[in-house]
């Protein structure tokens, strides 16, 4: 027996990394998953995994969260799918980083954009259904960048859209209470993907001065932080709302 048996859980960002994870690790959990990411064949991969593991889930891709139009599609297809949502979990996001003042006006957007109008537009549309349903949880993934600056890479608009998602969570937390609706945030260290493997490549300054900041000196894996998140989405954590867990190695605690 899983600790989401029943629940029927929303994914972003689902093509590979902490989402393709998470894909596993709820359904493994008994959730039945609806995962989405813009990339298309990589999202496929994930439901073909999910599906071989004896896990359910169904993909749409693709899709670009960015759009309100097409997040607001993403939940009424999560809907369809299995009747319901019970979890939302906010997992995409798009950033890019460099220094001010050469960080561009268009890069600012596009992370702003990418890490906080994302996580709103889903669970705004989201939300009618939970209420709906009697309740739910969403989990807003955010960063430790949300609560520390970051000398590497400077991260000045990774920092800012990261502290709004855990400002927001708080506030979905308040207006969700009388509805059943719970809100937590989690925000990572630094988490070693396929991604950020191949874009440091054999970089092991860069590797050092990111693991630097952590007491633990190293990545996360991926799965360190999802299986918080399982535990946030199950009843085991109905006590649990508000809150903003930093899952960062102890970087945040000198």
């Amino acid at each position: 027996m899983g600790t989401l048996d029943g629940k029927i859980v929303l994914i972003t960002g689902t093509g590979g990394g902490q989402g393709r994870v998470a894909s596993l690790i709820f359904a493994r959990e008994g959730a039945k998953v609806v995962g989405c990411d813009i990339q298309a064949d990589a999202n496929n991969e994930t439901v073909e995994l999910v599906r071989r593991g004896g896990g359910v889930m169904t993909g749409i891709a693709p899709i670009d969260l960015t759009d309100p139009d097409q997040a607001r599609q993403v939940v009424e297809e999560a809907i369809a799918a299995y009747g319901g949502l019970d979890v939302v979990y906010n997992n995409a996001a798009m950033a890019h980083f460099g220094p001010m003042p050469q960080f561009s006006v268009d890069d600012w957007r596009a992370t702003t954009a990418g890490e906080l109008d994302i996580p709103f537009f889903v669970s705004k549309y989201a939300w009618p259904h939970l209420v709906q349903r009697g309740g739910g949880v969403i989990i807003n993934v955010a960063s430790m960048a949300g609560m520390i600056a970051g000398e590497v890479p400077p991260m000045v608009a990774h920092s800012a859209a990261n502290a709004g998602v855990i400002g927001m969570t708080r506030q979905l937390a308040l207006e969700g209470a009388r509805h059943g609706i719970r809100a937590v945030a989690i925000s990572p260290g630094p988490v070693l993907t396929p991604a950020s493997d191949r874009d440091l490549g054999d970089n092991q300054a860069a590797r050092d001065a990111i693991t630097r900041t952590t007491l633990l000196k190293r990545f996360a894996r991926p799965e360190e932080i999802v299986e918080v998140a399982a535990f946030l989405a199950s009843d085991r954590a109905s006590y649990i709302t508000g809150a903003n867990y930093a899952v960062d190695g102890g970087a945040t605690a000198w």
